[in-house]
């Protein structure tokens, strides 16, 4: 790994409003003349928040595919088929981010801010969790202090620093007294609001003790506890909202409507929702991507989904000019120009609690599922006729006595949309989806449970990083 030095712009109004562009943390460079020495903690704030966002995108750009949102168009792709692929660039802009974000932690310090450094503590380990959840071990004690070779954690310490930080960020965040407060106009997620961010650092805290539902030392009722201080609706969600030009999703949809290939979605996303797998249509399905067109053909199915690995059918007679799959679409609420990239939302944790309660209360658990659905449906912006009605059917209010977690599991996928935590769910659920199945000519015998340590890193820190392993290899926290 490379020293990790920055450089940190001041970013003005117009910055800040989401025009910022040619101001990213680099690595060790010599003298610059732009270079602000003494960086203010509301600079740090924009930096750190709009650089969250963007590594929550990179990252679920990869692991989309993993759990079948997403789906490239080319038979065999790299990304699809489970192949050793090179993330370097998202490995770098990781701890590009920390490194940041590390820097507005000693800076909260050395001012007496006990909200900054909350926020610093909360996005440190929201960063490590990404690194624990893709890699599994990673660099971090020695990471930014110095060492052009630090040294790893393992995955096991990887785990338990993210929870260190966050339990730091509650203590931080729960003072009401800080010499200085957030600048709401510089803070890209919860607009310097301080209560905001401490609902946030519980609702993070809840998905990683979660996170080892596997693990004999998972203790539900910790997860409970979190709860009960972190979101009560929709709109607690953590999402950063300012951009360049706009979401990512929605330039990726751009790009393919301009046959800049990208943004196909997985079959089995589309078969999830539209009535094939689970005999339920999803009024979801609308919100979430766009019919079919085939002028050739009015009868043509509205909702067909690529096969992973399989790449692009090319249903005869048409060609990739005619859009006869589903994709991501710039009309939907999560994925428009102007939608928030979300880091954590209620739906999610409601579906944490409906899990957490299941073995000593199924009426909460019950409960909770039913309203992570309808969380999901309002987030989605479907009309309330059409929600009632897909939640009313029994194959999904089944009644809290024929509740199973599967039932759990198969809600949150849909609820977890192009979100990277849904790998890490995918995973402690085994895969166990209905009519789930590996890629075509995947090259692993079994699901893929982490990917490979890139080749920047191998190169410029290779005796720390650990050995190679297959990519079928459970991480720490996937493993009883």
């Amino acid at each position: 790994m490379k020293k990790f030095n920055k450089i940190i712009c001041v970013f003005g109004t117009v910055a800040l409003l989401g025009t910022m562009s040619g101001c990213d943390s680099y690595f060790d460079l010599n003298t610059n003349p732009n270079q602000v020495a003494n960086p203010p903690l509301k600079a740090m704030l924009s930096t750190a928040t709009k650089k969250a966002g963007n590594n929550s995108y990179s990252t679920s750009s990869i692991t989309s595919t993993f759990v079948q949102y997403i789906a490239n168009p080319s038979a065999g792709a790299s990304s699809d088929t489970y192949q050793i692929v090179d993330y370097s660039t998202t490995w770098d802009n990781i701890y590009y981010a920390m490194a940041d974000i590390t820097d507005m932690k000693n800076a909260a310090i050395a001012q007496g801010s006990s909200e900054y450094l909350g926020v610093a503590n909360t996005l440190l380990a929201y960063h490590v969790s990404l690194v624990n959840n893709l890699w599994g071990a990673g660099p971090f004690t020695d990471a930014f202090g110095g060492s052009f070779t630090p040294s790893y954690e393992t995955e096991e310490d990887m785990y338990n620093i993210s929870l260190s930080l966050i339990d730091e960020a509650i203590t931080e965040l729960s003072k009401s007294d800080a010499t200085i407060k957030l600048d709401a106009t510089s803070d890209l997620i919860h607009r310097g609001n301080r209560e905001a961010w401490l609902k946030t650092a519980y609702a993070l805290k809840a998905r990683f003790l979660n996170k080892i539902s596997k693990k004999s030392s998972y203790n539900p009722g910790e997860v409970l506890a979190a709860l009960e201080n972190a979101y009560t609706s929709n709109a607690d969600d953590a999402g950063m909202y300012a951009f360049t030009t706009r979401n990512d999703w929605a330039q990726l949809a751009r790009n393919n409507a301009a046959l800049t290939l990208g943004g196909w979605l997985s079959e089995q996303l589309i078969d999830h929702l539209n009535g094939t797998t689970y005999g339920l249509f999803d009024p979801r399905i609308e919100k979430i991507t766009d019919p079919t067109t085939v002028p050739d053909n009015p009868t043509y199915p509205k909702w067909i989904g690529t096969v992973n690995g399989e790449g692009n059918r090319d249903n005869p007679p048409h060609n990739n000019t005619v859009k006869d799959e589903n994709y991501v679409s710039v009309n939907s609420p999560l994925t428009s120009e102007t939608a928030p990239l979300w880091l954590i939302t209620y739906a999610e944790l409601k579906f944490i609690e409906a899990e957490a309660s299941f073995a000593t209360d199924k009426t909460r658990s019950y409960n909770a599922y039913l309203a992570g659905i309808k969380a999901s449906m309002d987030k989605l912006e479907v009309a309330n006729a059409d929600a009632t009605t897909y939640i009313s059917n029994p194959i999904v209010s089944v009644g809290s006595a024929a509740l199973t977690k599967q039932l759990i599991f198969k809600e949150k996928y849909v609820a977890t949309y192009l979100n990277t935590e849904a790998w890490t769910d995918v995973r402690r659920n085994d895969y166990d989806y209905k009519d789930f199945t590996l890629p075509t000519n995947a090259v692993l015998p079994n699901y893929i449970r982490r990917v490979a340590y890139p080749t920047n890193e191998r190169s410029e820190n290779g005796a720390n990083v650990p050995a190679e392993v297959s990519l079928d290899t459970k991480i720490w926290w996937d493993q009883p």
